[in-house]
């Protein structure tokens, strides 16, 4: 078979991907919002409920894709790196459906998400062999500086999901945003990194929400093929976080997809501090991410 299936548990989502590796294409996708680092910031642990969640996404995505949960390749992130339980909720998942999920580092995580966005650039016809790649996460926010085969990384301890549960004011969650600027500038200066040379790319949930919303998309008609390569100015961030100001929970529902109503605004607020670090006015959006690098990774393995 030239067909792997690759599955991403992040701390917010959990995607399929079934990938051919003969053509590099994709068969089948599946996304749901699972919402695993729910309590995470007062627990420690992957709460019951998250579990759970997790277990009938895994049912119903490899009953709706037909793939057998134990031969997929299965990792996780962030949410599982912090939490106390991790071992033994990876136990659960693997007895209750066959996964066999890894938690991988923030290193290997970058790895495998800048494999997948250095085919998506090149599938769509972008030339840029110097970019920083922003990836907002649940529970972690990854910085990538790509320089042609070189590259150096980051994986930064805040998310959508740890800093919405965490700050539940404007003024606190900027007061944290400022400090983390701090922080990123100093990974930025200690690799004598000049921005202006790089072009800004960005992956993830709220960067494609952002351009679909630009494009006049919605969740239930979102078309990844549109999003890809989309430019998102800072204009535009303003504009979807005035919109989300003034519309109700049922309009942004429709717009973001159940699951990431509470989220969107802190994820908008992440990307606009990622752009004033950078001092830039503009991030190309790709669809592309860990899940896909997952299954490139895997195909160049055989």
């Amino acid at each position: 078979m030239n067909q792997v299936t690759a599955i991403d548990l992040g701390s917010n989502s959990f995607r399929v991907l079934i990938y051919d590796c003969l053509n590099n294409e994709v068969i089948g996708e599946y996304n749901e919002v699972v919402g695993m680092a729910d309590g995470l910031n007062k627990t420690n642990c992957i709460s019951q409920e998250a579990q759970q969640r997790v277990i009938l996404a895994i049912e119903a995505s490899s009953k709706k894709l037909k793939y057998d949960p134990s031969k997929a390749i299965c990792v996780t992130t962030a949410a599982m790196r912090l939490a106390q339980n991790s071992s033994e909720v990876l136990e659960y998942f693997k007895e209750k459906t066959g996964a066999n999920f890894k938690i991988i580092d923030g290193k290997e995580e970058a790895r495998l998400t800048l494999l997948a966005v250095k085919h998506a650039l090149k599938r769509e016809k972008i030339n840029s062999s110097k970019f920083i790649l922003l990836d907002i996460g649940g529970g972690s926010t990854e910085i990538i500086v790509n320089d042609d085969e070189d590259f150096v990384s980051h994986s930064f301890n805040f998310g959508i999901v740890t800093l919405t549960q965490k700050y539940d004011n404007y003024e606190d969650l900027y007061k944290q945003l400022q400090s983390r600027k701090k922080e990123i500038k100093n990974f930025l200066v200690e690799n004598n990194i000049d921005t202006k040379e790089y072009t800004f790319v960005a992956t993830a949930g709220t960067p494609t929400t952002i351009a679909a919303i630009k494009l006049g998309q919605d969740f239930f008609h979102y078309d990844k093929n549109a999003v890809n390569g989309t430019k998102i100015k800072l204009k535009d961030l303003d504009e979807c976080l005035e919109l989300f100001r003034n519309s109700s929970t049922s309009t942004i529902t429709k717009l973001v997809g159940r699951g990431r109503v509470e989220f969107i605004e802190v994820g908008v607020y992440i990307y606009k501090t990622i752009f004033e670090i950078l001092d830039k006015n503009e991030s190309i959006v790709l669809d592309d991410g860990l899940r896909e690098g997952v299954a490139i990774n895997s195909c160049l393995l055989r």
